[in-house]
């Protein structure tokens, strides 16, 4: 191989596949002279790569790390992005804590040095977002099923409490904290969404279906307009409904988690929200910059008045 780089690429992953390479017979695999091929060695060396020589006729390789992985070759930004990704998923997926962090300690065993410290110095620390409600965690053997589903096109059904649905999977999302998978329902003959945590697919899958295009062309719009962004309002202390004179897609695509719209016209919608305060209930609706009618309870019309006057004050100060 006249290639340097493939060369080097072809020299890991032989020098991986067996625990001891002969001098000559790597160099015959490389199809390389002894002496371009002590070169090669040199250069992994260089990048990090613990090869190692024991003493003979023609000497005996060995990669000292990296039994169990393949070496790999990361260049700063996706080193960052792995240790990132191991980090964050299990604050989505359950029972995968353990198994992210014991795949990101093998990673970077096979990391060469530089890039091994780039991965040691970012700790990530998940908390609770008060402005949000965090979503529910999704099993890890749901997920897999449904991945598969997809990327094989395969009809499932899925359970989802006293409803059983018969659909052609096309994505798995994650919106909003939370895990969605955007199907055609077979028997309704239309396009649906489904909060993955409220699923349990029945298995085996059915037979394979062809690919369909998302209604418009655009699965981030679709989905925002569709798909349940959270939990139920009732979780926060302070729970309000108003009416809105704005399309129910607009004000369900910037709804924050937790949030239930309805539309009761093409210019009219219903929404029913949660927060942490009346007067932050009030001024998060505000920010939907519409004519607003509130529907109840009284604290939350209090709300609105009082936020009023703060601000016809605030408008009117030199």
């Amino acid at each position: 191989m006249a290639d340097t780089s493939g060369r080097l690429l072809l020299l890991l992953s032989l020098l991986q596949s067996r625990r001891d390479w002969p001098g000559p017979a790597l160099a015959e695999r490389l199809g390389v002279s002894a002496r371009t091929m002590r070169r090669d060695v040199d250069r992994l060396r260089e990048l990090g790569y613990p090869v190692s020589v024991r003493k003979g006729p023609g000497g005996h390789y060995r990669l000292d790390a990296g039994a169990r992985l393949p070496p790999l070759l990361f260049d700063d930004e996706q080193a960052v992005a792995i240790a990132l990704a191991l980090q964050t998923a299990p604050t989505t997926v359950a029972g995968t804590a353990e198994a992210a962090a014991r795949a990101l300690a093998t990673i970077r065993q096979v990391l060469p040095p530089r890039l091994r410290r780039r991965t040691e110095a970012i700790a990530v620390t998940a908390l609770w977002n008060p402005w949000d409600l965090a979503g529910p965690e999704v099993d890890a053997g749901v997920l897999l099923a449904l991945g598969e589903a997809v990327r094989g096109r395969q009809v499932v059904r899925l359970d989802e409490g006293p409803h059983r649905w018969r659909v052609e999977p096309h994505h798995l999302v994650v919106w909003k904290g939370r895990w969605h998978l955007l199907a055609f329902d077979l028997d309704g003959g239309e396009w649906r969404t489904f909060r993955v945590d409220r699923l349990v697919p029945c298995l085996p899958t059915g037979p394979g279906f062809g690919e369909r295009a998302v209604p418009g062309g655009d699965l981030g719009g679709f989905l925002a307009a569709r798909a349940d962004p959270g939990d139920p309002p009732e979780h926060w202390p302070c729970r309000g409904e108003v009416l809105l004179d704005a399309p129910a897609a607009l004000i369900a695509r910037w709804a924050p988690g937790g949030a239930v719209v309805e539309a009761l016209g093409p210019r009219r919608c219903r929404l029913i929200l949660g927060a942490w305060s009346w007067a932050g209930l009030a001024g998060l609706i505000g920010t939907f910059d519409r004519a607003i009618e509130v529907v109840g309870p009284p604290e939350l019309a209090e709300a609105f008045g009082v936020l009023g006057r703060r601000f016809t004050a605030a408008g009117t100060a030199p």
